[in-house]
């Protein structure tokens, strides 16, 4: 099923535009896709730098599933966000760093945003998947490497390019994710995985907590293994990688 495209110049946030839509009707399988934005949004509520020349777009989803499922399309998007990178750039290049983020070279060059409503019942009646790829420019994060798409690929790949390669491969994993259910996606997921195997740092708004990243939950939380034999999941939060 093709997405329909909505495309603005500049809009305050593409997500906003997408829940908008959402709350009016609109099916699902809808991309708003914006030049710029004067509010992107990221995790926590922090702005994402929004000027022209890279993606911003938001995929308003109608996937009928549990509320409890809903989290999964994060790593659909993932790796449909891969698998689009990937057609510019080596795939052994890119990498998935949990939550949200896509890596190109151990920098962030992608990250996700999601959004739902369960309505009156226990079926999600929307997701919004909100998605912004560095693409000509990238800024400058705290405590995170950043690039962008054209530093790494020594090409010009405009947005609109990186746009119909994103849909086409979020269609493909959204249907294997459908059919297929979440374990094989998980276990796609976490073939890209940064830091999986290995002692990680999990920040947390209120302390850190340090063990093994094993794996992902079929909810796709982070497990944990504590250096106390214990096992924690860790539904946000953000990751580092042991020096």
């Amino acid at each position: 099923m093709p997405f329909t495209i909505y495309e603005r110049d500049t809009v305050a946030s593409t997500n906003d535009v997408a829940r908008e839509l959402a709350d009016g009707g609109t099916p699902g399988f809808t991309a708003i896709w914006a030049k710029a934005q004067t509010s992107g949004r990221g995790r926590r509520g922090r702005e994402w730098s929004s000027p022209a020349g890279n993606l911003y777009v938001s995929l308003l989803l109608r996937p009928g599933c549990p509320i409890s499922s809903a989290a999964q399309l994060s790593l659909v998007a993932a790796l449909g966000l891969g698998d689009a990178i990937s057609e510019f750039v080596d795939a052994s290049r890119v990498r998935n760093k949990w939550p949200n983020d896509v890596q190109l070279d151990g920098k962030k060059v992608a990250g996700l945003l999601l959004e739902s409503s369960g309505g009156d019942t226990e079926a999600v009646d929307w997701v919004i998947v909100g998605c912004g790829v560095n693409i000509a420019v990238h800024p400058n994060i705290p405590d995170y490497l950043t690039t962008s798409l054209n530093e790494i690929a020594g090409q010009d790949v405009g947005a609109e390019a990186m746009l119909n390669a994103f849909l086409r491969c979020f269609e493909v994993r959204y249907d294997a994710w459908r059919d297929n259910g979440a374990e094989a996606i998980r276990d796609c997921w976490l073939e890209r995985a940064v830091g999986l195997g290995q002692e990680i740092t999990v920040r947390l708004p209120t302390k850190e907590i340090r063990g093994v990243f094993e794996g992902l939950d079929a909810s796709g939380a982070l497990i944990l293994a504590k250096t106390d034999g214990t096992r924690e999941l860790i539904t946000a939060g953000e990751v580092f990688a042991e020096q």
